[in-house]
């Protein structure tokens, strides 16, 4: 293991310890309750909703060819980010006073303007790839043919 690796490992642990330190000295026995509490809550979206709705989406772009997989793939990683980071900012939309005024914006119009350039990028860059003639690298799929010989006959 190298000398790098075990300085950013261990100082990555200290601020771990760091920061439990700071939550069990600094914050309320309640708030802390919550904190389990909404960590259980993620743990069991996470695994019960939204892992399986990637597997879903993920065996549903198979049927994508290949040499479009990846554009279609970079946009719904790119937009899932964008939307798991807006979700909070929609939800308290118009929540705060006016001198907050990032809190006062059409986040939901935002978001839509955001998913649809991210979507135009996406076929865009889809569109050059095809025209400069880069599909055969592609086109291919990453299995192996059925009808190759093995190396053990």
């Amino acid at each position: 293991m190298s000398r790098t690796r075990m300085v950013i490992g261990s100082s990555g642990g200290l601020l771990m310890l760091f920061g439990a330190f700071r939550l069990f000295t600094e914050v309320s026995t309640r708030n802390l309750l919550f904190l389990a509490l909404w960590l259980a809550g993620a743990v069991a979206i996470h695994d019960g909703v939204l892992a399986p709705v990637v597997v879903g989406i993920g065996a549903a772009l198979r049927r994508i060819p290949a040499r479009a997989r990846r554009f279609v793939q970079g946009a719904l990683i790119a937009g899932g980010l964008v939307t798991v980071i807006a979700l909070p900012l929609i939800h308290r939309e118009n929540s705060q006073p006016k001198v907050k005024a990032v809190l006062q914006q059409d986040f939901t119009a935002n978001v839509a303007i955001l998913l649809t350039i991210v979507a135009g990028v996406a076929v865009l860059l889809y569109l050059v790839r095809v025209v400069s003639g880069g599909q055969a690298a592609s086109a291919t799929n990453d299995r192996p043919s059925d009808d190759h010989a093995s190396s053990s006959e």
